[in-house]
């Protein structure tokens, strides 16, 4: 009864599959067919869909895995059967080109397509989709290490000018005689916090918010 519910099952999920078939062959019409070869000619040239290679023989291993395990008295029949099945599917590869087709035409026009065709057809075209993985993670990490170091020199600079800030305005008060104490009767003026432990020359201000003294 388990591989009678599992055939059952795909067969339900081929049938959706073959309904958004004959949509998409709706939506294919709408586009001419020389617009629509120029758009395969692109996905083959920039390996639009290689990576989807994989899909059917990946379906196939996972289904015999689960069949196998849930009838191990069936193993041969269901190792043969799933491969004559799938070995019959491939031909739907097709499929997938003709949906990525129309997604490419969709976006692109037909003279955009044929150069985009002739650029990854070229040489430096191929090299750019060889190397590309290998620029885009060169890129990551020289973005990582900049990144770092933009933060930290954004916080010392500013940590920085906002310690001048405030040394100056200090300053100012001090010259306009704003942190003067009050001189006690019969003596001298009596010193102010900053006068008593005044900071040692040299050494700047410790911010809130900073690990260290800005420097």
């Amino acid at each position: 009864m388990t591989l009678i519910n599992r055939v059952r099952r795909t067969a339900a999920v081929l049938a959706a599959a073959a309904f958004v078939a004959v949509a998409s062959q709706a939506s294919a019409q709408e586009i001419a067919e020389s617009h629509l070869k120029a758009a395969r000619a692109t996905i083959t040239a920039v390996r639009a869909t290689e990576a989807y290679d994989v899909i059917l023989p990946a379906a196939a291993q996972q289904l015999k895995q689960t069949l196998i395990q849930q009838n191990p008295d069936l193993t041969e029949l269901i190792i043969a059967t799933v491969d004559e099945k799938a070995l019959a599917l491939a031909g739907r590869r097709a499929d997938l080109e003709r949906e990525a087709a129309i997604a490419y035409a969709k976006i692109f026009s037909e003279a955009e397509l044929n150069a985009m065709t002739a650029f990854y057809a070229s040489e430096t075209g191929k090299k750019l989709l060889a190397s590309g993985p290998i620029v885009a993670r060169e890129v990551v990490k020289a973005a990582e290490i900049w990144q770092r170091g933009i933060s930290r020199d954004l916080a010392t600079e500013a940590g920085a000018q906002i310690a001048k800030v405030v040394d100056e305005q200090v300053a100012a008060q001090k010259a306009a005689g704003g942190n003067t104490a009050p001189a006690p009767e019969g003596g001298a003026a009596a010193p102010t916090p900053e006068q008593a432990a005044p900071a040692p020359e040299g050494e700047a201000p410790l911010l809130q918010g900073l690990d260290a003294p800005v420097q």
